[in-house]
């Protein structure tokens, strides 16, 4: 009797420990992206989180709900702007080119003032990662408005996302879930890159 106890606990606890694993869809990612790729976007999430844990060993969860989003941002600076942009370069060489250019592309950013043309990161509007944000949006009304904007613009913004609504809206922006993870990962990279990279644009 205590034998067929255990066995039953046991089946019990693998059956929970699948159910947790499994909850999160990958459906999505597998659709959209070839296996390298996937195993690229995963290193993006894990940089974004380790800058964003400031390199201690944490959930990412955890991490965003403990950064002091509202101090950093009535101070005029993001969090996203304490991520180091050359190790942010770094990660770019460490992840394909198709990848990268599923995500992002390059335009023109011009200021009248100072007649200034930089190159600036923009969103690639027809990529993969435009589908996947689409298909996730089927599920996620949350997503799918943030990739209708992201498609109409062809830019990210830091007014698409606020952080009072990622932690408050916890349905549409669970941040146990790695599709979220990635989609904010790739959002505050890009803002970081907007407002930190300096090259002059050169024609092509």
């Amino acid at each position: 009797m205590r034998k067929t106890l255990t066995l039953i606990l046991g089946i019990i606890i693998l059956q929970l420990s699948f159910s947790c694993k499994s909850q999160y869809s990958t459906t999505e990612l597998k659709s959209n992206f070839t296996t390298e790729q996937i195993s690229d976007l995963n290193k993006i999430t894990e940089f974004f989180k380790n800058q964003m844990c400031l390199g201690m060993e944490s959930d990412f969860k955890t991490c965003y709900e403990r950064t002091p989003h509202e101090y950093l941002e009535a101070t005029g600076n993001g969090f996203w702007k304490n991520i180091n942009f050359e190790k942010q370069q770094e990660l770019y060489g460490e992840i394909s080119k198709s990848t990268f250019d599923e995500i992002w592309s390059f335009c023109k950013a011009r200021y009248p003032e100072s007649g200034l043309e930089l190159k600036s990161i923009c969103a690639f509007s027809i990529g993969k990662y435009q589908k996947f944000l689409a298909d996730l949006g089927k599920g996620n009304p949350r997503i799918a408005k943030y990739a209708e904007r992201i498609h109409a613009s062809g830019d990210f913004s830091g007014f698409d996302i606020n952080y009072w609504e990622v932690l408050n809206n916890k349905k549409d922006f669970d941040l146990n879930n790695p599709n979220i993870q990635l989609i904010l990962a790739i959002h505050y990279l890009s803002l970081n890159d907007q407002q930190t990279r300096k090259e002059k644009w050169e024609s092509e």
